[in-house]
């Protein structure tokens, strides 16, 4: 690439997150300037924690031969203007749009080179509902707002290639042609042949992600059918779409079929078959109901496909054995290895931290002695104990502590006689209940109350309040009287939005009191694994 003007110095803006090598990223670039014989200068302004904000380094290219200057030495600007970028890099789409609406990017200038990844903000994770930015519109903006711009999928290139984003961001430098230096020279920044030593294991990883990169971006018409289909279709994965059994696959229509193999998947692996069995069995009600009043799936069967994905994730309900499991995976070793850049012959050591209280002891027991165990804790609390919890500090990295982890984990035998087990699956009853009366009535109504799903998320105080809220929202709002079934799915539709937006139920309250329905009692209490039965008139107190 031939730089239109050779007075200034090409800018370019790289943005990574911790722990991406955006440092090394910008120690290459200046050492293949100065390989390649061009003047280069390079600044940074350090980032935040927690994912807020991403490290930029700013990086000027003077784009003639020292050679050619005739002892002339350019003069650098330490920060980037607004408006006059040549290029920016960056390894996370959100970050790429958040520089673009600070006006970095010039439509008829700036060339954008970013990765389709995404990392959540803190905002993002901090939303009660689904509070993801929409990838197409991030995309739009990348589109809108560049002269050029190439997308790559940076994570999963680094991952099968054994490297850090860095290196791929380097490489998608060199094969945008935005550099007026060779390929050799990239290279050579990684690691110089003319030591003619082989490249050690971290720089052979390095140049095969920036070949993997280099040669993506020479691809234009493989870049361009990516990004239109990310467009289309923010779900678009490098993998085919998962499959159900056979026998699954017949039983429900195609547009079912990719939720219904992954909550087949997640239920068995949280159970067992007969578990999973279950699973497909409430769902194939839903799928009855739904033909009652959209017998054609003129809709694409929306209400079945949605019950897929949140009765799945209801009925994998985190407990102490689902972490446990999780835990003593050999993936998630590997990862964490990965994360923290644990060499081969590194010694890395995990501590997990676990504070097993009466809740989760109780849950795996039978609902009599559950209600023993947790009369035992009240007990302690009235006299003015805390509640009872087990401190524990397990190393996974040892052998007892993995087998400690395993053990635990092969509890969930215990699972279908625990008084948790018994509780969850009457409320799931309950809403899937109202689901089926629902979608049979008016499709719209059980498309309403499928969605309410959503609301059950997290553990603790956070996963009790929002069975609370959808267990309230079915009674009051799905069989109000003296309304119709649009004007039912409607104020459902309105409940439920009201109560993802805030977690304190002011907002829910309003809407149900706007919708005749009663708000949720003030003294409510948090929905238990195990309820005492109040005792009879006949009963001592």
């Amino acid at each position: 690439m031939t730089h239109a003007n050779t007075q200034r110095p090409l800018t370019l803006l790289l943005c990574a997150l911790g722990g991406e090598g955006g440092g090394v990223l910008t120690e290459w670039l200046i050492e293949a300037a100065r390989h390649a014989g061009y003047a280069a200068q390079s600044t940074s302004v350090p980032g935040v924690a927690q994912r807020t904000g991403a490290t930029t380094y700013y990086v000027e290219v003077f784009p003639v031969p020292l050679a050619q200057l005739q002892g002339r030495q350019p003069v650098f600007s330490l920060v980037p203007a607004p408006g006059a970028l040549d290029v920016i890099v960056s390894s996370e789409l959100l970050e790429t749009t958040r520089q673009i609406a600070n006006g970095m990017a010039d439509p008829a200038r700036t060339q954008v080179i970013t990765s389709s990844s995404r990392s959540l903000t803190t905002s993002e994770r901090m939303a009660l509902g689904d509070g993801r930015a929409d990838p197409a519109q991030l995309l739009e903006v990348v589109r809108r707002f560049s002269r050029a711009h190439q997308v790559l999928d940076m994570v999963t290139m680094a991952r099968e290639c054994g490297t850090v984003i860095s290196s791929i961001m380097y490489g998608a430098i060199a094969g945008s042609g935005v550099l007026p230096w060779p390929r050799a020279a990239f290279e050579a920044a990684i690691h110089d042949p003319a030591t003619g030593k082989k490249p050690g294991a971290m720089a052979a990883a390095s140049l095969r992600g920036f070949a993997r990169a280099y040669e993506t971006v020479n691809a234009p018409r493989q870049q361009a059918a990516f990004v239109d289909a990310l467009l289309k279709d923010p779900a678009v994965k490098a993998t085919e779409a998962p499959t159900p059994p056979a026998d699954l696959a017949s039983r429900f229509p195609l547009a079912v079929h990719e939720m219904l193999a992954l909550g087949h998947a997640r239920t068995r692996e949280y159970q067992d078959a007969a578990y999973a069995r279950r699973y497909t069995d409430r769902l194939a009600r839903v799928l009855d109901a739904e033909r009652a009043t959209d017998p054609s799936g003129a809709q694409g069967w929306a209400v079945t496909r949605e019950m897929a994905r949140w009765l799945a994730l209801w009925m994998a309900f985190d407990d102490i054995v689902r972490v446990a499991a999780l835990k003593a995976r050999a993936s998630r070793a590997d990862r964490v290895r990965t994360e923290v850049k644990a060499g081969e012959a590194d010694l890395l050591r995990v501590y997990d931290h676990f504070k097993p209280g009466v809740p989760e002891f109780a849950a795996l027991l039978p609902p009599a002695l559950a209600l023993r165990l947790q009369d035992w804790d009240r007990a302690r609390q009235r006299r003015g104990q805390s509640p009872w919890a087990l401190p524990l500090k397990v190393g996974s990295h040892s052998v007892v502590g993995m087998a400690s982890l395993r053990l635990l984990a092969s509890l969930r035998r215990l699972r279908p006689i625990g008084s948790r087990f018994a509780e969850e699956q009457r409320l799931i009853e309950h809403w899937l209940a109202a689901v089926e009366a629902g979608a049979r009535e008016d499709w719209a109504l059980g498309h309403e109350l499928a969605l309410c799903g959503r609301l059950i998320k997290g553990y603790g105080s956070t996963n009790e309040r929002g069975k609370a809220n959808l267990l309230h929202i079915v009674d009051h709002l799905a069989r109000s009287p003296g309304r119709t079934p649009a004007e039912r799915a409607q104020a459902i539709a309105k409940a439920r939005e009201a109560a993802l937006a805030d977690e304190a139920g002011t907002a829910l309250d309003a809407t149900l009191r706007a919708h005749g329905a009663p708000p949720r009692p003030v003294a409510e209490q948090p929905i238990r694994w195990m309820r005492r039965p109040p005792r009879s008139q006949g009963q001592g107190a």
